[in-house]
Order: structure tokens, then sequence, then C-alpha cells
């Protein structure tokens, strides 16, 4: 039997500008947002075990406009979000 843990905190201290940017560098068509599949990419890149419902659950959170996208404008809610449920230290 192969016991894994579905998510693991990340325990890096980061500012909330670093957070953003590496966030960021996942708009990989350029569009100024992050829709679902770069959001789930991003997080992984960070080490989570991120499937699709969890980031699902980050964009329904912070996704204010409900466009189905993370815009720049609600990055900071999206990052409010990450140091809660993943353990992402902020300064």
């Amino acid at each position: 039997m192969v016991i894994c843990n579905p998510i693991k905190s990340v325990n890096v201290p980061l500012t909330e500008e670093q957070l953003k940017g590496l966030l960021k560098r996942h708009d990989k068509n350029g569009d100024g947002r992050l829709s679902r599949k770069e959001l789930r990419e991003a997080f992984r890149s960070l080490g989570l075990d991120f499937n699709g419902w969890r980031a699902w659950r980050a964009l329904c959170h912070a996704d204010e406009n409900g466009d189905g996208y993370i815009s720049e404008a609600e990055m900071k809610e999206l990052v409010k979000y990450a140091t809660k449920k993943w353990g992402f230290t902020v300064s």
C-alpha cells in the first residue's frame, strides 16, 4: 500500500512580490492572467502536489470578477489563500 500526502506545505519564506513573480512566470500565453491550468502548473513548480480540483478551488476563491482567471488585481487574494492553505510564508 502506498500512502501519499495529497498536498505538502511549502515552508520557504518569500515576499508577496516574490510569490507573485513566481506565479506570473506561468502565464504561458502572456495575457496577464492565470488560467486554471497555468495556476496548477505554477503551484506544482513550487513543490505542491497540486491537482485540477485544488487549482479550481484556488481560482474560485481568488477570482473576484468571476471570469475564470486570476488577474493582476486578484493576485493578492490568491497569495493570501496560498499562505493560509499551503503554508507559504509571506513577509
